[in-house]
């Protein structure tokens, strides 16, 4: 019997180059919390290498966690893990918080490990919920991760420093420019292999031109150490600290509120949808990743969704593609230099390369809503309402100013909070509403759970 094309293990060289066209595509995820938490702790440069590795590192042990699994742990789909940008400002907030700053990083890495242990735990209650994600909710969902992220690849298609002069100048943009329209030719004029691989030939390609303009940095490649091992508790044994850990926890439920409606998203994709055992399963890896990432210096891992965007593009759907990337990352995490040969292509270059990857996200979502029978019920406002809060974080950063910071962790994540609102009206106007015909032993055809009536 022929394998699922998630099942498919690929020719080598086919395996090497699309594992690390997913690397390419979420390498910048990666290193910017440790970049941004190392400088809010005050580390050298060393050492921000250093830390900027175990993140590659535990990445890789993450996605290993999720693609092939061991036990009922992993969700055997083609998901990359790494580290999760939400929770970039509870540590940032923990680090101020603390005196000695020595002991910031003890303290983020205690709060996440027990962040992670109570997740994993919660796992099984949690995947429950996936009755109350139908065709109306995870395409508003998709959606909402694709448009959520593509304020990212704009970010870095001005260039890799805000408070820099030359942000947003035509140089970059025209790299940016230059990056896209490398990938959509080669998309539109090349056929199998190449075509498969047009994101990280229009890497290549985008970071070769953009050498003449000086914006090509290989300082990375001659300052790096060719091996370096991500040393367990390098700084200092965990502490725990309550406020730390509650802070942490709230990132927790935020992260398995997005990886729930990833891997649906991705299960759609890959024409394998995700059920309760496959979603219980994939926040097992992703909570045990993260209680484990911090033995290595790493912080909270989660599913990355840029990546779901190139799943969808190429239509290379093998989960041992991704595994590859993982492997691909834990060579980085322990040779930094080769971490650094990523660290060369332009930031604009990767914006260019975001948009498609990005926007690909966003398509797969319309095209679930498609299937949705918006037609039907009271379908078309819930996907409205859902949006329209799923998009207050990416058009109004400030809009939940007065809110406690703790209460922010959720608000600002737009896919949360869409998702939150996705499901909060798909119960109320399908579910409630089913309920209350049946009481009143009426034989109306009533939606159900957001599915168009057959």
């Amino acid at each position: 019997m022929t394998a699922h094309p998630v099942d498919e293990k690929l020719p080598a060289l086919k395996m090497a180059t699309t594992g690390l066209q997913h690397v390419a595509a979420m390498y910048a995820g990666v290193v910017a919390p440790p970049l941004i938490v190392g400088a809010a702790v005050g580390l050298s440069g060393t050492e921000l290498t250093f830390l900027t590795g175990a993140c590659l590192f535990t990445a890789g042990l993450a996605t290993f966690l999720q693609t092939l699994g061991i036990w009922k742990i992993g969700a055997r789909l083609p998901f990359v893990n790494g580290v999760t940008f939400a929770g970039v400002a509870p540590m940032t907030a923990i680090a101020a918080s603390t005196k000695d700053k020595s002991d910031a990083l003890p303290v983020i890495f205690g709060a996440v490990i027990v962040a992670g242990l109570l997740g994993f735990l919660a796992a099984p209650f949690f995947s429950k919920a996936v009755r109350f994600f139908p065709p109306v909710v995870t395409g508003t969902v998709i959606t909402l991760i694709g448009v959520s992220l593509l304020p990212v690849a704009f970010g870095w298609a001005q260039g890799p420093n805000p408070s820099a002069h030359d942000y947003g100048s035509r140089t970059y943009l025209g790299l940016a420019a230059a990056t896209l329209v490398v990938v959509l030719v080669l998309r539109r004029f090349t056929h199998g292999f190449v075509k498969q691989i047009a994101v990280l030939l229009g890497l290549l390609i985008g970071t070769l031109l953009a050498i003449p303009f000086g914006v090509t940095d290989f300082s990375p490649v001659a300052d790096a150490d060719v091996i370096g091992f991500p040393t367990p508790f390098h700084f200092g044994a965990p502490q725990f600290q309550l406020a730390a850990i509650i802070s942490m926890c709230v990132v927790m439920v935020v992260s398995m509120t997005e990886s729930t409606a990833d891997m649906l998203a991705l299960g759609e994709i890959v024409e394998r949808p995700a059920d309760e055992a496959t979603i219980t399963a994939g926040l097992r890896a992703d909570t045990l990743g993260s209680a484990i990432s911090p033995l290595f210096n790493g912080f909270m891992c989660s599913a990355f969704a840029q990546n779901i965007g190139l799943v969808a593009m190429t239509r290379i759907r093998s989960r041992y593609v991704v595994a590859t990337g993982g492997g691909f990352l834990v060579l980085m995490g322990l040779c930094p230099m080769a971490a650094s040969l990523i660290a060369v292509v332009p930031r604009p270059v990767l914006g260019g390369a975001g948009v498609v990857l990005f926007g690909s996200v966003a398509a797969s979502g319309i095209q679930t809503l498609v299937r949705a029978g918006l037609e039907h019920g009271d379908n078309i406002l819930i996907v409205a309402v859902s949006l329209a809060v799923g998009i207050i974080p990416i058009t109004a950063p400030d809009f939940y100013h007065a809110f406690p910071q703790t209460v922010r962790i959720v608000l600002d994540s737009g896919i949360s909070t869409g998702c939150v609102a996705a499901v909060a009206l798909n119960l109320v106007f399908n579910h409630l509403g089913r309920a209350r015909a049946q009481v009143r032993g009426t034989t109306e055809a009533v939606p159900l759970a957001g599915q168009p009536i057959s």
